[in-house]
């Protein structure tokens, strides 16, 4: 899968999986473009705000002139409903939801012919964990939204999200009960999300379009009940 000559843009890309996404299209020779609220090399600025969003998309097209993938990777506020307030909830949803279905529309006259949208959403917008209202509800958003824009964007713009699971970006090996309990036998890590990245961004899924890939190493396939296989719930 070689992407040279390719323009990506990847947000929340200055670390984790979007760090990883990104040095990995750079290897296949890509010109990747990345915004991220983090200082650093890149375009910094923050999601949830409008006019950042578009001069950021500006600056992608002043530069680079069109667009071949964007990967929707920036990571939502995660807060519960004890804590979380109003205005925290309605960031993560700009960050998580607005953010990408903003800059797809501003992206949208730019995008060549066989684009590919993958938006980063998670196993948990599927299942869920008490206290994970403002994060669940962005990442089941943009879910969502994967498949709208691929009605929107069909013939043009291919558009599929992801949806990992326990993804450790710092690098440690885990073992005992937090390896076993996947099917897979270990907890994943970034390039385990890199890898489907570039390939639903290559020609080899020119198919594939409107779906969610969940990778999460089979925990989501995993049937749990109380005194089952070891299985015990403490109150």
């Amino acid at each position: 899968m070689t992407f040279k000559d390719k323009v990506v843009v990847i947000t929340g890309g200055a670390q984790g999986i979007g760090r990883c996404c990104a040095e990995c299209f750079e290897r296949e020779g890509a010109t990747v473009h990345v915004i991220d609220v983090k200082d650093g090399p890149w375009f910094v600025g923050d999601l949830a705000d409008k006019a950042t969003l578009e001069r950021f998309a500006e600056d992608v097209i002043t530069k680079s002139g069109h667009v071949d993938v964007l990967v929707n990777n920036a990571m939502p506020l995660f807060k519960g409903i004890d804590e979380c307030t109003y205005e925290e909830f309605a960031y993560a949803q700009a960050v998580g939801v607005i953010a990408p279905f903003y800059l797809a529309k501003l992206f949208k006259e730019h995008f060549s012919q066989g684009a590919s949208i993958i938006n980063i959403s998670s196993s948990r917008d599927r299942m869920s964990q008490p206290q994970s209202e403002s994060y669940t509800a962005a990442k089941g958003g943009i879910a969502a939204l994967t498949h709208a824009l691929a009605a929107s964007l069909a013939g043009r713009v291919r558009v599929n999200s992801i949806s990992p699971g326990w993804i450790d970006t710092t690098g440690k090996t885990f073992e005992g009960p937090d390896a076993s309990q996947h099917f897979a036998g270990r907890v994943g890590n970034p390039m385990d999300i890199a890898n489907m990245v570039l390939y639903l961004a290559s020609d080899k899924a020119g198919f594939i379009t409107g779906e969610n890939i969940c990778i999460d190493g089979g925990m989501t396939r995993n049937m749990i009940y109380h005194n089952d296989f070891g299985w015990r719930l403490k109150n």
